[in-house]
Order: C-alpha cells, then sequence, then structure tokens
C-alpha cells in the first residue's frame, strides 16, 4: 500500500483524530528536540506507548513524513529526520524568501492586541531563558519558534502560515544536529527590535532586520564537512 492510499484524507474520521493527537504529539517531541534526529520511530512502539493500532500509528507517521520531520527507509522503518548540511541551508534559504513578507503582510494587518499578545509572548520567552534545566530549555526553544509562527498567523495567509509551520519545526532539527552555541540561535533582543519595527508600521526596517535575524541563526550552526577520524582517536583510546 502506497503513502498516498494512506493519506489522512482516506482514513476513517475517528482514526484520523487518534492520529491527528499522536502526530501532535510526536511533532512537539521532535521540535523541542526531546526526540533526535536520526531516532529510530517503531510503528509497534508507537502504538504501544499510545495504546493505538499499528494502522493509526503508521497514520500518524506518515503525517509527520510529508511535512519533512520524519522519513520513512524502505525495510528499515520511520525515523526521525536527520537533514544534511545542504538541506540545512536550504532550509534557512527559503525563510530568507518567505518571512521578510511576511513582516510587511503583519505591519498591514497587526492591532494593539496583537503587539500586547506578542509582548506576553517575549515575556514567557525571556522567563525560560533564565530559568536552569531541560524542562526550561526545552520551553524556551518552542517560545522562540512561536514569534515566527505567531507573525506568521497575524499575517493572514494559511498558506504561508503551513509553510512557516514546517519550516520552523525543521528549523529546530537543524539546530539540533548544527548548533553550536547550545542556545535556541535565535535572538531573543531581535525579536523585541523586530515587533517595536511592526509596531511603528516600519515593514522595510522590519523586514531587513528579520533576514539579519535569520542570517544570526544560520551562523551559529556548523555546516561545514567533518573530516573521519579513525574510531580509537574518536573514543580517545590509545
Amino acid at each position: 500500500m502506497t503513502l498516498i492510499e494512506n493519506t489522512p484524507s482516506s482514513l476513517d474520521p475517528t482514526i484520523e483524530d487518534r492520529s491527528m493527537a499522536i502526530r501532535e504529539s510526536l511533532r512537539n517531541a521532535i521540535i523541542d528536540r526531546r526526540l533526535a534526529p536520526g531516532t529510530k520511530l517503531s510503528e509497534a512502539e508507537v502504538g504501544a506507548l499510545f495504546d493505538v493500532s499499528r494502522t493509526v500509528a503508521r497514520a500518524a507517521l506518515q503525517m509527520l513524513t510529508f511535512e519533512g520531520l520524519v522519513k520513512t527507509e524502505r525495510n528499515r522503518g520511520a525515523f526521525v529526520s536527520n537533514p544534511s548540511p545542504e538541506e540545512a541551508r536550504q532550509i534557512f534559504a527559503s525563510r530568507r524568501l518567505i518571512e521578510p513578507g511576511i513582516v510587511a503582510a503583519a505591519v498591514d494587518r497587526i492591532t494593539s492586541d496583537d503587539i500586547a499578545r506578542f509582548r506576553e509572548q517575549l515575556v514567557e520567552e525571556e522567563r525560560y531563558m533564565n530559568e536552569r534545566g531541560p524542562a526550561a530549555r526545552r520551553a524556551e526553544i518552542k517560545a522562540s519558534g512561536d514569534f515566527h509562527l505567531m507573525l506568521a498567523s497575524v499575517a493572514g495567509n494559511a498558506i504561508l502560515q503551513r509553510f512557516m509551520d514546517e519550516l520552523v519545526a525543521r528549523s529546530s532539527l537543524v539546530i539540533a544536529l548544527y548548533g553550536r552555541s547550545g542556545v535556541s540561535s535565535c535572538g531573543h533582543s531581535e525579536h523585541f527590535a523586530i515587533l517595536d519595527l511592526i509596531e511603528r508600521g516600519d515593514a522595510k526596517r522590519a523586514a531587513a532586520l528579520m533576514l539579519h535575524h535569520i542570517d544570526h541563526i544560520e551562523a551559529d550552526l556548523d555546516l561545514q564537512p567533518k573530516q573521519g577520524v579513525a574510531l580509537k582517536d574518536a573514543l580517545a583510546i590509545s
């Protein structure tokens, strides 16, 4: 049976609802890096964890495959995607094409209520940055990505919003794999500055700062090819 035959639109509504819930749970775990790139996602294990049939688990994994967050390999199963350096560059190149336009659209549509909501979000993001521990770290990563998704929502283009949903998720995977600093790689102060420019109606400068911001995120990645070493050297065995 092909992936197309198993798309959500062809599923029983009850199965689809349960698959969507599992997809959301797995997606959140991938985005906030609790599931690392390359992690195997067995249909049987997913089904057992969520107390559902393999059919339901398979549908959830296929949804994530369509989004690029899971890769399915013939005779091996499904794994959390492990993007190559070239794929990473393409993800950020896509963001450079899309996000300045989102900012410009947001300038035209944003309301005072939206601004207040953004500022609450940034305060929350800052609070997580000042806390310690893995849970706070995951929450800060998610809050950082949510800033970009909120802008896409305000922009009012449902298609672009779906693209951004995927791009932010895949960016998180890339940062998990190639990030140098161990922080979210999404400058918190730049979020404040972008929001200030949007609030003032300065679309040109806000879009330019967004490009700079994306450059900043990508600059924290180590995308250079690595030279292999012998096993004993990698493990420091003399």
